[in-house]
């Protein structure tokens, strides 16, 4: 590791996929800045992070994305320059369109779209500022085709990798690297938060996440993929093959999906 002591901020650290970078990164040696809703939880995370730097609990609600501006700019004065920032709160979904409502499509698309287009904006400043930094968000591999009962999810995860795309050419000769991760089935438990009909709580874990690959070597090829300035990464098992294959057989994918059932 160089002689610079990095900071990496991580949204969702509470649990998850965020725990296991928290984790990953602390065992690296770096200042850590966790957020999310439940202090609780960040302070197991926190306690849990063994690491030379300082560990920052900062607690957030993403989705209140109109109210970021002032917690987000006190963070900045409190932490050292953060070289990484890891856009990773996020929620899924698990009903058919003809059961969701606009409502719950906006509670998806604030926490998963404006809330990280929010979060970018802030620390991009200072990012600019500095002319040095990373920015990650993490999509999905539904970022890059549609299933079935995970309508909104898919757009938001389809929207803000594009908006990502869109930075990256932007901000490329301020020596400031853009990555979109695309995970696909990680075991964790997305699948049990995930909003179904009404907006109630799915509480059920999906046999493909159960299945899926470990959360700890999701973390590991996302924190690799990082250092080595990876654009994007997809990461998972035979769900990565759906990527590619709806590139070049769209036809092959839409008919197998029009079977699809979440399990």
């Amino acid at each position: 590791m160089s002689q610079h002591r990095k900071t990496i901020w991580i949204t969702g650290a509470s649990s998850g996929i965020g725990k296991a970078l928290a984790l990953g990164y602390a065992a690296q040696g770096a200042n850590l800045v966790l957020s999310a809703r439940n202090v609780e939880k960040l302070q197991a995370v926190a306690e849990a992070c063994q690491t030379e730097g300082e560990v920052f609990i900062r607690p957030l609600d993403i989705a209140n994305y109109a109210a970021l501006e002032a917690p987000v700019m006190d963070i900045l004065r409190e932490v050292p320059p953060i070289d990484i920032l890891i856009n990773n709160a996020g929620i899924s979904q698990r009903c058919k369109v003809e059961d969701s409502t606009l409502a719950l499509d906006q509670q998806i698309m604030d926490l998963n779209y404006f809330g990280v287009v929010a979060m970018t904006r802030l620390v991009l400043t200072q990012m600019i500022e500095r002319q040095k930094g990373h920015m990650v968000v993490i999509s999905s591999i539904a970022g890059l085709l549609g299933t079935p009962y995970r309508s909104a999810y898919c757009a938001s995860k389809h929207a803000v990798r594009a908006w990502y795309d869109a930075l990256r050419g932007e901000v490329n000769d301020r020596n400031i690297q853009v990555t979109v991760v695309c995970p696909g089935y990680i075991k964790t438990d997305i699948s049990i938060n995930a909003l179904g009909k009404g907006g109630q709580k799915h509480n059920k874990m999906d046999e493909n996440q159960a299945n899926g690959m470990d959360v700890e070597t999701c973390a590991k090829i996302i924190i690799e993929g990082i250092e080595a300035g990876r654009t994007e990464l997809l990461i998972g098992g035979k769900e990565k093959k759906a990527a590619y294959l709806k590139r070049f057989f769209p036809k092959l994918v839409e008919k197998k999906l029009m079977g699809f059932k979440p399990h």
